[in-house]
């Protein structure tokens, strides 16, 4: 009763920000990803008679705490399904900094839901294993597909119509991001928790969840057509209305640093130059920067000269659920 499975991050070019039901992890607005080759979560499950309670490891080091918590509940979900009481030794490495606004939970919880489902025997489809990946974490349920994915909030109040549905391949389009590292330590506001101080008390929530419709129009009307421009302004809009609701809850946060800043004005100043790049962020303070093959040395260049800048991690579209 073991499987491995590796499982890449995605970055959301149309944001998820707000749950409608904090239990099931649904969400107030559809969103759309592109899966990253550059950051992924290697997971292998065994559930063995022997164990008492589940263990478990993340880059080998014993974890316990909400992060374990997390983990033993959602293995609780596999268990449930499966009909099975077992415990099991789950064993994480992660090529993401964790909890740093680069989405190490999407990759974790796909990995740990695809090898978890397996380990116990459960065949699941990728519509089935994206409906339980997103009970993890909900950008999760992106990371089953390679390519661009759109996760469909769905209307069911038990969840059973919101997963994740594949809209181009991994090998539809060369479009390429560089992720720039700015800081590695754990956010002070959790994604989590940030997201509820701003469904709760921001005033701007509602004008952000009423403008979703049209990005993913444009921004789906832009992949069809393969146009960067198209493309690129709509997620770089996107993600500036998702951050501007954190400013307007109580009390007001927001995950940007300085340098933030600058990376934006410096992938502003790309353009002037007639070099097309565009910038999305996360929960977090590092900026991914979305730019096309044939400019990508002065892309790594300009970033790589900016002040304050800790690294430039190039990635190309990744794949799906891989077991191995």
């Amino acid at each position: 009763m073991k499987a491995t499975a590796r499982a890449h991050t995605n970055i959301a070019l149309i944001k998820y920000w707000g749950k409608r039901d904090e239990e099931l992890i649904l969400p107030t607005n559809n969103s759309l990803s592109l899966t990253l080759d550059g950051f992924y979560t290697t997971t292998t499950v065994e559930f063995r008679n022997d164990l008492t309670n589940d263990i478990f490891y993340l880059d080998n080091q014993c974890i316990s705490g909400i992060p374990y918590q997390r983990v033993t509940q959602f293995l609780d979900l596999i268990r449930q399904l499966a009909g099975k009481h077992i415990f099991a030794e789950v064993r994480s490495t992660n090529h993401v900094p964790t909890a740093a606004g680069f989405a190490s939970s999407a990759s974790g919880f796909a990995a740990l839901a695809a090898a978890g489902s397996k380990a116990i025997g459960l065949s699941l489809n990728d519509k089935a294993l994206s409906r339980l990946t997103r009970r993890g974490s909900g950008s999760a349920c992106r990371s089953i597909y390679g390519g661009f994915a759109e996760w469909q909030k769905g209307e069911k109040k038990d969840g059973s119509d919101s997963f994740a549905v594949p809209i181009k391949p991994q090998d539809y389009w060369d479009i390429r991001v560089a992720a720039v590292v700015l800081h590695a330590d754990e956010k002070k506001v959790s994604s989590r928790v940030g997201m509820k101080r701003t469904v709760d008390t921001s005033p701007f929530f509602k004008g952000w969840v009423d403008s979703i419709p049209q990005d993913l129009e444009q921004i789906k009307a832009g992949i069809s057509e393969r146009d960067f421009e198209k493309v690129g302004s709509v997620a770089e809009a996107n993600c500036l209305k998702m951050h501007a609701t954190t400013l307007g809850a109580n009390p007001p946060f927001t995950y940007w640093y300085d340098t933030t800043f600058t990376v934006m004005q410096h992938v502003q100043k790309l353009r002037d130059k007639k070099i097309p790049a565009y910038f999305t962020i996360d929960a977090g303070p590092n900026v991914k920067v979305l730019y096309l093959p044939e400019n990508e040395a002065d892309i790594k260049r300009e970033l790589e000269s900016i002040p304050g800048v800790r690294d430039v991690i190039l990635s190309k579209a990744g794949q799906g659920i891989t077991y191995l």
